[in-house]
């Protein structure tokens, strides 16, 4: 009989039941918790990659004529953008592009981290963008995110922006030393 109501007494007992089951959750629940925060950086590096790309155009926009200096002075605010993350893995862009019979070609360019564009160089602009004699600024930003936990990421993932706007004093940008 003691056997038997011991054993009947354990099947009935749940005390313990909270702490297998959080045992067993916990390090999902920690898991998923790490793996949130490092998608949450990552989109906070890609949104400031896109930011750079987006300030880029909007500063070169506003001029009448850019120099190289310039562009130095524009590139490292885009640096100052990404912080707090490094900026050694930012790569920028910045040209001028001009429609002429159809064909969109570079008419200067200037790159930071990036080759630049070869002026008359042929670039796909997306369709209806510009027309005939008109010109548009093109920025381009790539980034490459390395993840501080490398074991949720452990690859570098790249990210990368375009971004076009039109010259807003004149009808296109010159760049007296590029």
């Amino acid at each position: 009989m003691t056997r038997r109501g011991l054993l009947s007494r354990l099947a009935g007992d749940e005390r313990g039941l909270s702490a297998i089951e959080f045992a067993l959750l916990a390090p999902i629940l920690i898991a998923f918790y790490f793996g949130m925060a490092e998608f949450c950086q990552g989109y906070m590096a890609q949104k400031r990659m896109g930011h750079v790309s987006a300030m880029v155009a909007d500063l070169v926009a506003q001029e009448e004529v850019v120099a190289t200096a310039n562009l130095d002075d524009i590139f490292d605010i885009g640096g100052l953008i990404m912080k707090p993350f490094s900026t050694t893995a930012l790569k920028q862009r910045v040209s001028s592009v001009t429609r002429t019979a159809g064909v969109a070609k570079v008419v200067w360019s200037r790159g930071d981290g990036m080759t630049s564009r070869a002026v008359n160089e042929v670039i796909v602009l997306p369709t209806d963008l510009i027309a005939n004699g008109e010109s548009i600024i093109v920025s381009e930003a790539t980034y490459d995110y390395d993840s501080p936990a490398d074991y949720l990421m452990p690859g570098v993932t790249r990210f990368s922006h375009i971004y076009y706007l039109r010259p807003r004093t004149v009808d296109s940008v010159a760049c007296s030393n590029c």
